[in-house]
Parts: C-alpha cells; sequence; structure tokens
C-alpha cells in the first residue's frame, strides 16, 4: 500500500492525451513525462516528440507501473507529473548573485532521488542565502509537489536548473571564476580550514553513493564534515545544510 506521502503528488498528476497536449501547448512547467513503452501508436509518438522539443525528460514504462500511478483509471498510455515550479537556468542564477551585489553561492545536486531530500536541499540553501539550486535532468528527484512543499515555500524565491549533463556544468562554471567544492567523507580538505569565499559551488553527492567518479573529477576540492561519532555519515540534506550554513558563516564573517 502505498504511504500518504506517495499519495500526496497525485494531485499533480496530468493524465491522457489530450491533458498532456494541452499543457505541453500551454508550455505548462513539467517534471517529467512517463508513456506506456513499447507503444507504437501515432498520438503517443507525437506526444514523445513535443516532450522531448520542450526538454522534458521521457521516461518509457510498463502499462503496470502506469496504471498504478493513475488516479483516473484512464491515463491512455501517457502521465504527466507537473512541477511545482518553473525551472530556471544558470544564467538566471547568476543573475539573482549580480542583483544582489554578491558572489554566486550555487548548490549542485548530484542525483539526490530522494524529494524530501531534495526539497530540504532547496530550503537550506535559500535561507542562507545561496543564489541557486542545479540538478540533473535524469536519476534525479525533480520539483514534484512532495519537494515543492518540503522546501516550505523556497521555490518561490530560488532558481533551480535543471542540466543534461553535471560534469560539463560544473566545467562551464569553473570558467566564469566559481570555485567547485564536492562534499565527500574521504575528502582531504577539513570543511573548517578551507576557503569558502568568493563564487562558490557546492556539490552534494547521491544517497547512497556520493558523488560519481566524472563529477569528483570536475570538482576543484573535496571537503569533508568532521565526524566525532560512531556514525561516519549523514543524511544528504543534513550533510548540505551543515556546509551551506559554513559557507554562509564565511561570507558573513562570523
Amino acid at each position: 500500500m502505498e504511504s500518504r506521502e506517495m499519495d500526496s503528488p497525485r494531485q499533480d498528476l496530468i493524465e491522457g492525451r489530450n491533458a498532456i497536449r494541452e499543457a505541453l501547448r500551454a508550455e505548462r512547467p513539467i517534471d517529467k513525462i512517463y508513456v506506456n513503452r513499447g507503444s507504437d501508436d501515432l498520438a503517443l509518438g507525437r506526444i514523445i516528440r513535443d516532450a522531448r522539443a520542450a526538454d522534458i525528460p521521457v521516461v518509457e514504462v510498463d502499462r503496470r507501473k502506469l496504471d498504478e500511478m493513475s488516479v483516473t483509471r484512464s491515463h491512455q498510455g501517457v502521465i504527466g507529473v507537473a512541477a511545482a515550479a518553473a525551472y530556471s537556468d544558470i544564467d538566471g542564477i547568476f543573475a539573482l548573485a549580480e542583483e544582489r551585489g554578491e558572489p554566486p553561492f550555487i548548490v549542485c545536486c548530484d542525483e539526490i532521488s530522494d524529494v524530501h531530500n531534495l526539497g530540504a536541499i532547496i530550503r537550506s540553501a535559500e535561507c542562507a542565502g545561496a543564489h541557486g539550486v542545479i540538478i540533473p535532468k535524469r536519476r534525479s528527484a525533480g520539483l514534484t509537489a512532495v519537494v515543492g512543499k518540503t522546501s516550505a515555500g523556497a521555490l518561490e524565491y530560488l532558481p533551480v536548473a535543471r542540466v543534461a549533463n553535471i560534469p560539463s556544468t560544473l566545467e562551464a562554471l569553473k570558467k566564469r571564476g566559481v570555485w567547485v567544492y564536492g562534499a565527500a567523507a574521504e575528502g582531504r580538505a577539513d570543511m573548517w580550514k578551507t576557503d569558502l569565499t568568493g563564487p562558490i559551488c557546492l556539490v552534494i553527492g547521491s544517497e547512497g553513493d556520493g558523488l560519481g567518479r566524472m563529477v569528483r573529477q570536475s570538482c576543484d576540492e573535496l571537503v569533508s564534515i568532521p565526524m566525532r561519532g560512531h556514525v561516519d555519515s549523514l543524511n544528504a540534506s543534513c550533510a548540505a545544510a551543515i556546509l551551506i550554513y559554513e559557507v554562509l558563516r564565511r561570507r558573513t564573517g562570523a
């Protein structure tokens, strides 16, 4: 049986071909579109092409998955998940930093799959004055209703950019003068002894595997959080909050 937390985002499902087509035509923010795997239906094919042209991820699943997701029980082989907010882009993040007259402070999430973790990270980032969050299009939670609720309104103020490739994006940030720090338990740089001032991007790894290999290689430095207990790891959103507020502390000279 699904939990109430799983039931919540069902309010944001867009079910059926006509509903999806109208949502695409109206340019409504859509997080993902799920379609029946292996279907040769021409109408579904057009929806897939239009979605990809709009840069919306399309996920092929079997019909049983669609049946489980559906509320109306008449999904016609396609279900969209409406985004809780429109996605921004990297330039939007830099524009906010410029508007505030501050060096860019960006939080990048490398395949954070838990919607509560992503929402909590966005909330911490906004509270600490970050200028934006970056997430990947694939293998990541998106801006679902649960993420919006967990962010406690932060999505209304903080740009979230969704990119095709995190390593390439980090390289592009470095070319714009941003120093990239990856959070890693084995990082040689202690966060208390690391210069976290100036233009910065803080990269948080996935809940299970941490930072991906290519993402690690794209970081200028791997930073660790000092641990003194028997447990040697923190929840992704907790680790993010600690590092985010350490950046804020350095910026305010506290």
